[in-house]
């Protein structure tokens, strides 16, 4: 594997090629890669959501997977019913419909989760890797034309209470090429730097976080904070091309999707879309808002790591400018019985592939909620089986399941598409490509790759 990374957002990107470039491990740089995308790419992620990693120790040849993701809310408090705001919001060629508000804000596991990868694979100091997330909250970040977009579908949400002043600071929308500015969230990552994941779940943080949530009938109490811990957990492995894949179970459909997957090298352009959307028939779609970043450093060693917010609550702690989750208000998260503690489920599915001969050949994660499993698969078989370049297994036409309907961007084989229309099929034809189909990061020993679709980019360590 070269030493690279793939990361959301081109700040991102450069957050983690600085601090591998400083000496640091896959490890260090996922965790600064992770603190600048909340300053960056605050549309998609925050300090206050979670999320989900996998490691590859090189020297000790073991990977482990990081359970960071929020927890739910209520230990030390009566159960009550939360008033949360539905909203139907149009998402490309769907409609959408949230929950949002601070009822739906579960609690945060970010900065336990990076503290955790650090402390167990970490060199630099701490403070080294929250440098260029501070760099950016000071300075303000590139509002990319992609994820203006997305804020413009998501302005309900973004410009409710404190969000007004942060993305449409003079009556407008930001636009691409805007620079976003909040100017209180440089004192989150200035306590970051100095107390760790601590920062978040005591002091001034917590305390104001927490004024928040009581003010506006969250859930969450301080036991809450101070009892989330992020947990090491075993991978799932998948046989896949005589090699494996490791990745996580629980939601993500990753596992069972590539055990459909039939071989596609050398088939014609119209079966291969009749073979994936058979192998990939999904569920019917909600919209969260994640990014992803892969790492590797030069010893080999590679972290992959997938954070989100949700939607966003619409609340933003004051004095701070962080957003609050809104996993509570996603109801394709809301399988099992909510029990206050216990970490809640999640599609996200950091991977690794390796060949035959035990090689790691393939990093990968991707944003995109119900799309991960579809745009992660389609990613890994085109690199893996139909031998494409990275940047090209990225860039190709997507098409998603979502129950009886398949929604296609341009590009995709127009015959495949009509034979699953004969098959029953209703076909949503998009008109131009969009970040509903995922944001895919991949790094493999041929090149790196970001997705296009939510702007993203990938660096090599020359």
């Amino acid at each position: 594997m070269i030493a690279a990374v793939a990361a959301g957002h081109p700040a991102t990107a450069d957050a983690a090629l600085e601090i591998l470039a400083a000496g640091g491990t896959a490890a260090d740089a996922a965790v600064a890669a992770a603190l600048a995308s909340c300053a960056a790419e605050t549309i998609m992620t925050g300090l206050l959501g979670g999320g989900h990693a996998i490691h590859w120790d090189a020297a000790a040849g073991r990977a482990r997977n990081l359970d960071f993701f929020v927890a739910v809310p209520g230990l030390g408090a009566p159960p009550r019913e939360p008033e949360v705001l539905e909203l139907a919001v149009p998402f490309g060629e769907e409609l959408i419909h949230y929950a949002v508000g601070a009822a739906t804000c579960a609690v945060p596991g970010v900065a336990a989760g990076l503290e955790a990868l650090w402390q167990a694979h970490g060199r630099l100091p701490w403070p080294r890797l929250v440098e260029p997330a501070l760099r950016i909250a000071r300075d303000g970040a590139l509002m990319t034309p992609a994820h203006a977009a997305c804020l413009a579908m998501l302005a309900p949400v973004f410009t409710m209470h404190e969000g007004a002043q942060l993305y449409a600071p003079t009556g407008s929308l930001l636009q691409g090429g805007d620079t976003v500015v909040q100017p209180e969230l440089h004192k989150a990552f200035e306590a970051i730097a100095e107390d760790g994941a601590s920062a978040l779940s005591t002091g001034a943080i917590a305390d104001a976080l927490l004024a928040l949530s009581d003010e506006r009938g969250g859930l969450l109490t301080r036991e809450d904070l101070n009892r989330y811990e992020a947990r090491w957990v075993e991978p799932v492995e998948v046989p896949y091309l005589g090699g494996r894949v490791l990745t996580r179970g629980g939601l993500s459909e990753v596992p069972a999707a590539l055990a459909r997957l039939p071989r596609l090298v050398g088939v014609g352009a119209a079966e291969r879309v009749v073979e994936l959307a058979a192998a990939l028939g999904g569920r019917l779609d909600t919209a969260g808002h994640t990014t992803n970043v892969v790492t590797v450093d030069g010893d080999g060693n590679v972290c992959v790591l997938t954070t989100t917010l949700g939607l966003g609550s619409g609340d933003w702690v004051p004095g701070y400018d962080l957003h609050l989750n809104s996993m509570l208000g996603e109801v394709d998260l809301l399988r099992d019985p909510l029990v206050p503690g216990q970490h809640m489920e999640s599609m996200t599915s950091p991977l690794l592939a390796f060949d035959g001969r035990g090689r790691l050949v393939l990093g990968a994660g991707s944003a995109g909620g119900t799309r991960i499993a579809t745009a992660l698969v389609t990613v890994v078989a085109g690199i893996l089986d139909e031998g494409l370049a990275p940047q090209a297994a990225v860039d190709r036409p997507r098409f998603h399941v979502a129950g009886p309907v398949v929604n296609a961007e341009p590009g995709v084989d127009e015959g495949g598409l009509e034979e699953l229309e004969l098959l029953g099929r209703q076909v949503r034809r998009w008109p131009a490509p969009h970040h509903y189909f995922g944001g895919v990061s991949v790094v493999t020993p041929g090149g790196a790759a970001g997705d296009p679709r939510r702007d993203g980019a990938a660096r090599v360590l020359r």
